[in-house]
C-alpha cells in the first residue's frame, strides 16, 4: 500500500469505530498492555473527555488511532496506535500533531507521554517528533 495515493482523514472517534478501534488496539499494543481493557478504555474516554479521541483513515478504513487528554495543567498523550502493515508512512506523526494541534488550541502548554523504557523504536519516533525524556519517574497505582 501506498498511503501517497490514498486519503488520509483524521477525525474525531465516533462510536461506530470501536470495533475496528478494539481490533488495532489488540493488533497493536498485544501482549505488553494487558491491563488495558480496549472497550474501558473507550467507554470512560467517551464518558470523560470525547473531543481528544482521533482516529485516522485511509479510503474509510481505520488506520491509526490516538487519545489525548488535558486536565488544565498538562496535557497528555496516550494510545497512539497504526495498524502494523501501515507503520512508517507518517500516519503516527500526523496523528501526533493533530492532538497537539487540539492541545495548544485548549491552552495547553507542555504534553507529556509515557514509554515503555525498552521500546527504543517508539522512543525514537517521538525523539524525532521533538519530544525529549524529562528527568523524572512514573509512578503509577492500580485503583482496580
Amino acid at each position: 500500500m501506498q498511503t501517497e495515493k490514498m486519503e488520509i482523514v483524521i477525525r474525531g472517534f465516533d462510536a461506530s469505530d470501536a470495533g475496528a478501534v478494539t481490533a488495532l488496539w489488540n493488533e497493536s499494543l498485544g501482549p505488553n498492555a494487558p491491563h488495558n481493557d480496549p472497550a474501558v478504555s473507550i467507554r470512560l474516554k467517551i464518558e470523560t473527555d470525547p473531543d481528544l479521541f482521533f482516529v485516522a483513515t485511509i479510503n474509510g478504513v481505520l488506520a491509526g488511532t490516538v487519545m489525548a487528554g488535558y486536565d488544565g495543567h498538562r496535557g497528555w498523550i496516550y494510545t497512539l496506535a497504526v495498524a502494523p502493515a501501515l507503520r512508517n508512512r507518517g500516519i503516527g506523526a500526523r496523528l501526533v500533531k493533530h492532538a497537539e494541534a487540539a492541545l495548544a488550541k485548549l491552552g495547553c502548554l507542555k504534553i507529556n507521554l509515557q514509554v515503555r523504557t525498552t521500546n527504543s523504536d517508539v522512543i525514537a519516533f517521538y525523539q524525532k517528533l521533538g519530544y525529549s525524556v524529562d528527568d523524572v519517574i512514573s509512578l503509577g497505582k492500580r485503583l482496580y
